[in-house]
């Protein structure tokens, strides 16, 4: 199990990282995408230390700990980046699995993550409180977005299907845990672009 290694050493990624045989930083990690009542989802922008220009929208959540499962990890990050809580037991799912690869603190990373959905009450206050070092150091704000409105952003979105799996969602879950394989930065590991998914969760070609 990755989680028996060494923590990485020398870099800034945090203490939930480690390193595969080949020497690539790995973690698991649990995301959860967020709806309040009015459809609106719940997104973090980030920024990427080595480079600034670049920046990205993605679900919130991060790495499981040791002797955490993912629904708990996936609440605990909720609290940690927004300030809301919810009960684990009220997540829903999992929905969808993936394993990214991406850049970030100047190295190529791996991350494999199983994604829940929640629906929380409107009116609540969003804060960042609890963001750690690491969280401070590429995280920009926290803010609902009308998933419609996703389609004119014009900065990556992780994962790249997510303005379409809003729209699938928002209206509830049918049971169907959506699995995308392995990704880099939204595009296949091929180099060819991922598929989108429909609003039946299947793959457009």
């Amino acid at each position: 199990m990755a989680g028996d290694q060494p923590g990485v050493t020398g870099s800034n990624l945090g203490p939930d990282w480690y390193r595969l045989p080949d020497g690539t930083a790995f973690r698991r990690a649990a995301r959860v995408v967020v709806f309040d009542p009015a459809g609106r989802v719940l997104l973090a922008r980030g920024h990427d230390a080595d480079q600034p220009e670049r920046s990205w929208y993605f679900t919130i959540g991060g790495g499981i700990e040791p002797g955490e499962s993912p629904r708990e990890a996936a609440a605990r990050e909720l609290t940690e980046e927004s300030g809301l809580v919810v009960d684990p037991a009220m997540l829903v799912g999992p929905v969808l699995t993936r394993e990214a690869e991406f850049d970030f603190f100047a190295e190529t990373v791996r991350q494999d993550e199983v994604f829940f959905l929640a629906h929380v009450d409107t009116g609540l206050t969003i804060t960042t409180h609890g963001w750690t070092a690491v969280e401070r150091g590429f995280m920009d704000e926290v803010a609902w977005w009308d998933p419609e409105d996703l389609a004119g952003v014009t900065v990556e979105i992780f994962p790249a299907e997510l303005p379409d799996l809003l729209r699938r969602w928002r209206a509830g879950w049918d049971g169907t845990v959506l699995a995308l394989g392995l990704q880099h930065e939204g595009v296949a590991i091929d180099g060819s672009s991922t598929p989108p998914v429909d609003g039946d969760g299947q793959v457009r070609r």
